[in-house]
């Protein structure tokens, strides 16, 4: 696996694969032109197979020394691999060279996965959001991670 840039290119393919992973919480192809016209406030990374397909992505919103993590995903054939612990330490290393001192993300409580990822690559709850996540009434967890040295 290797990790680039997202082309406009690439939308279309992220649109269908987010469908597949997040089925009505799934950003629109839409969505995605607006998160690319965002730049270089967002920062957005795909991961590719040896076929040269995307296979993960991930992205962050950088503001002052606080960011956001926007998205993470791992299509189904490559997860348990790894992929989405290396997109995150991917993350983490553009939000510092961004002099970003906290990154932020939500997390749907019920993913269980999701969670135990942020929490092993030193993300804390700090906050929750009731029923956040509609249709179903799933609280969203609002989690930090420190970076660049801050403390506290």
């Amino acid at each position: 696996m290797r990790l680039r840039a997202l082309e406009w290119t690439d939308l279309t393919t992220l649109a269908s694969l987010e469908r597949d992973l997040f089925g009505e919480d799934a950003w629109s192809i839409e969505s995605w032109w607006h998160e690319l016209a965002g730049r270089p406030r967002r920062d957005y990374v795909v991961a590719v197979d040896e076929a040269d397909q995307i296979v993960g992505y991930a992205g962050l919103n950088l503001a002052g020394e606080t960011g956001d993590v926007m998205t993470i995903a791992v299509a189904p054939t490559a997860q348990g691999r790894g992929l989405g612990h290396h997109l995150l330490t991917e993350l983490v290393r553009r939000a510092e060279l961004g002099g970003i001192r906290s990154l932020l993300l939500e997390v749907r409580a019920d993913n269980a996965t999701a969670r135990k990822l942020y929490e092993r690559n030193g993300f804390d709850v700090i906050s929750a959001r009731r029923r956040y996540y509609q249709p179903g009434d799933v609280d969203a967890l609002v989690m930090r991670r420190l970076i660049g040295g801050t403390h506290g």
